[in-house]
């Protein structure tokens, strides 16, 4: 008989789990049970649609219809698990016009992605107050926008900031407001924070740091925020709060989990549940450098570890070694990109660093065109090991984070890094 895999979730994780699981075993009968209306799309490119850089929210699927059938997967998408019974092996589910049925699996996996934090602020369930996690919210939003002058962003980390990027392209006014002191504060060091800030400023963003926002005003609709007894006007209000691992289901059949809250799982993606296993946004991964829990919710983490959760499902061998958090945008003109630790990080982690920066040019001083460039890496004091790196720059940061986490990943010195025989 076949071997039964139900995948829970058909996003970055889950999708990806399913064409491994396909590639190890040929014969499987591999069901993508999706809540949503759109199956694998790019969430990262959400925002620039709204700026109008990439033409329309279809452009972000990442597979044809086509692709479903090709690798023999039953995709049910507008469906709902409503429970796992991990001693039966079975789950049941419920389609969109209220049909309930019970699969049987031999093994599952949980992708079950990450839902918004609506933040406990009073008036944040007015009209045109939204987050942006779907496609769905991304067409709600880019219909208010018609009837938008002025918004307000709460929240400055990526999808923050990527946000105000799409309503200045749209030429509406902006104001960021975060309760950390600086921007990006997950992604980077105040230093380069602030180089960062300047750049996002220069396109008449107001910036708010160390304030949050205490009411969103309005009756029916909003009309504004209060920050610090200082009324901010805005049409609408983007919620760009972070995201929690949606670990619902786990919770049901006893799966632990982790410290970061997310699904606890080995290298072999596996729950502490038999036959289960998770991957994405979902659960806990661990760092390359220290080895401690974290939440990675990156698009590329969720592919890496929805490949080997998928091989393992499938009776294949496979494991997935942790993660650095490499991440790059582009906007204001600016891309901005990192990997690894922190100092604030690396300093919480108990390990004592040292850094060094530097301010030069994309290009050779005499070819054209060449734009500034901040680089910053974080070392170990003793050793000198990388553990960290920080690039804000007018073009080409990409390569450079990657050639940073490659030397992260090889235990490189920055002597070591120094001599790279590169181009």
């Amino acid at each position: 008989m076949p071997r039964r895999i139900i995948i829970v979730g058909a996003n970055a994780a889950g999708i990806n789990a399913a064409s491994a699981a396909r590639k190890t075993d040929k014969e499987a009968e591999i069901t993508l049970i999706e809540r949503g209306k759109y199956p694998a799309y790019s969430r990262c490119g959400l925002p620039f649609v709204l700026s109008g850089e990439i033409p329309s929210f279809e452009d972000l699927t990442i597979f044809p219809s086509s692709y479903y059938k090709m690798m023999k997967l039953d995709l049910q998408t507008e469906t709902t698990v409503k429970s796992v019974d991990p001693k039966e092996k079975k789950v049941q589910i419920e389609s969109k016009d209220g049909t309930e049925e019970s699969i049987k699996y031999d093994s599952l996996v949980l992708a079950t992605g990450a839902h918004p934090f609506i933040p406990p602020i009073k008036g944040c369930n007015k009209s045109c107050v939204f987050p942006l996690r779907t496609i769905e919210d991304g067409k709600i939003i880019q219909e208010a926008l018609k009837d938008t002058r002025s918004a307000v962003v709460i929240g400055a980390g990526l999808i923050g900031l990527e946000a105000a990027h799409a309503f200045v392209e749209k030429g509406i006014d902006v104001t960021v407001v975060e309760i950390l002191p600086q921007v990006l504060p997950g992604m980077l060091d105040k230093d380069i924070a602030d180089a960062f800030q300047n750049e996002v400023e220069k396109h008449d963003v107001r910036v708010i740091l160390e304030k949050g926002v205490d009411e969103v005003l309005g009756e029916d609709r909003v009309n504004g925020v209060l920050v610090a007894g200082e009324k901010v006007g805005a049409d609408l209000i983007i919620l760009g709060t972070g995201v929690r691992p949606s670990t619902e289901l786990v919770s049901q059949i006893g799966a632990e989990i982790g410290v970061s809250r997310g699904i606890k799982v080995n290298q072999q993606m596996m729950t502490n549940v038999p036959d289960v296993y998770a991957a994405g946004d979902c659960d806990e991964s661990y760092s390359l450098i220290n080895g401690q829990p974290c939440l990675c919710q990156l698009g590329t983490t969720a592919v890496r570890q929805g490949k080997v959760a998928g091989i393992n499902a499938a009776g294949g061998h496979d494991a997935f070694k942790g993660v650095l958090g490499s991440a790059v945008s582009r906007m204001f003109n600016t891309e901005v990109g990192a990997t690894g630790l922190t100092e604030f990080s690396a300093g919480r982690a108990g390990l004592k660093t040292v850094s060094g920066g530097l301010t030069a040019k994309t290009k050779a001083e005499y070819f054209p065109g060449a734009k500034e460039i901040k680089v910053k890496i974080i070392a170990d004091q003793e050793l000198g090991r990388i553990l960290g790196g920080q690039i804000i720059a007018g073009e080409d940061v990409a390569q450079r984070i990657n050639m940073i986490s490659l030397a992260i990943e090889n235990k490189m010195t920055v002597w070591e890094l120094a001599k790279a025989d590169t181009c």
